[in-house]
């Protein structure tokens, strides 16, 4: 077994629960632990994985948050150690911490105060001589436990190697679910947003370790006050956050975020924050491409990213996209709904045979023109058309009910036609009344 200790940054100044500071870890070792002050990874069954120890070790400083709750970075030695056993790596990072080198032999010559079990007796042994882990071990084992008791020794052996240390893993819970409270009351949208940024960034690491990305997101505030001119407030103010694709980058929904609250008002100052996850989806990990992925982004922002921008800030309605809709009239064969609406799997396919036979035209004519006629030839800019292809037959909704739709029942019969003025147009005639419409206009 080999251990990683990392110094965990205390809970005022990370702003979030000691279990949650160690989720970003569990996408990289199963076999994370709380223990004292700081992180244990288990990483002997995983660094193959990952190239080596030294690139797991590598990765995980740079995913790291830093010691004063803000992003992943790069972190210097003092916040690391490793060694062959958890309380060993933890004395090693006791020692880093206190700006003193390690001792030439580990773990024989680790100080006595560096194992949590032998600091209230780290006075006594001092008087005695025994200095290290090497020299308590050297003493006999009965007087020891008679003299600073059996956990002491138990503690030590642990420490060497001889006896396992029971740790309690972290787990990830199955639903992303994480209140904090705020240090100081926020009174606009901005201190919400600083406030929101540390669960963004918890949420990434439970996302990655779940290999998942966010569709959907609950930001809820609970007020300070319980009435205001006297007028009852609601414990809690939420609103709801959603993404056409799976993310987990935190930059794209803190951008969604500062959108949304930019035009919410809040009700009264806030003493606490919610995240929750309301709907997420598996991240696919295989690639559709035989070639490696380029090295280098592309640049700008992705279309998805930008629809779900102008979503926040404009409002869902006011960014519509066209859904196919499995129906074989022309004027019903699409519908538009909100962007983030739109399903994520993608939009049906249209009816079979509906692109077959005759090519049709790029523009429709909404709702269908009416057309003259002269003689049994329907005219368009007072002049006959010709029909030169056709007839294509389509008779739907007759499954509609009376009022349902505008459309209802449609039996035409379909004709491409041309006009000296008109060009080519898409014409049919309506067999149930004998009537000419007008449908296309082709490019």
């Amino acid at each position: 077994m080999y251990w990683l200790a990392w110094h965990l940054p205390p809970a005022a100044d990370a702003g979030l629960p000691a279990g949650a500071q160690g989720w970003w870890a569990l996408r990289f070792t199963p076999c994370v632990a709380l223990l004292d002050e700081a992180l244990l990874f288990e990483v002997s069954g995983t660094e193959r994985l990952w190239g080596g120890r030294g690139a797991l070790r590598a990765l995980l400083r740079q995913q790291a948050p830093q010691p004063s709750g803000g992003g992943p970075g790069d972190l210097g030695d003092g916040d690391w150690a490793e060694a062959p056993t958890a309380l060993q790596a933890l004395a090693l990072l006791r020692l880093r911490r206190a700006g003193r080198p390690a001792p030439r032999r580990v773990p024989h010559d680790l100080p006595v105060a560096t194992l949590t079990a032998l600091r209230p007796h780290a006075g006594a042994l001092q008087h005695l001589g025994c200095r290290t882990w090497g020299a308590l071990r050297a003493l006999p084992r009965a007087g020891v436990a008679r003299r600073f008791g059996a956990a002491s020794l138990e503690a030590l052996d642990q420490g060497w190697g001889d006896r396992p240390l029971p740790l309690d893993w972290i787990v990830l819970p199955e639903r992303f679910d994480l209140e904090v409270e705020l240090p100081a009351r926020a009174e606009t949208a901005d201190a919400l947003l600083w406030a929101g940024q540390r669960l963004l960034d918890a949420l990434q690491g439970w996302l990655r370790a779940r290999h998942q990305g966010v569709l959907a997101l609950e930001v809820a505030w609970h007020h300070d006050l319980r009435r205001i001119d006297g007028v009852d407030l609601p414990a809690w103010q939420r609103l709801e956050l959603r993404t056409a694709q799976a993310v987990q980058g935190t930059a794209h929904l803190r951008r969604l975020l500062a959108e949304r609250l930019a035009r919410q008002r809040l009700a009264a100052p806030a003493d606490r924050l919610a995240l929750r996850s309301l709907q997420t989806a598996a991240l696919p990990q295989d690639s559709a491409s035989l070639l490696p992925p380029q090295g280098q982004a592309q640049p700008g922002e992705p279309w998805h990213q930008l629809v779900e921008r102008l979503s926040a800030r404009l409002g869902p309605q006011c960014v519509q996209v066209p859904e196919p809709v499995q129906d074989h009239r022309p004027e019903r064969m699409q519908r538009w709904q909100p962007a983030l609406q739109a399903p994520a799997g993608g939009a049906p396919a249209l009816p079979e045979g509906a692109q077959a036979g005759t090519p049709w035209p790029a523009w429709l004519v909404r709702p269908p023109r009416p057309l003259a006629l002269r003689g049994d030839r329907p005219c368009l800019h007072g002049q006959p058309l010709r029909l030169l292809a056709g007839p294509q037959r389509v008779e739907a909704g007759w499954w509609e009910a009376p009022g349902e739709a505008e459309e209802g029942l449609a039996q035409r019969d379909y004709f491409v036609a041309h006009g000296p003025e008109a060009g080519w147009v898409w014409v049919f005639r309506d067999r149930a009344t004998g009537g000419w419409f007008l449908q296309g206009v082709y490019a």
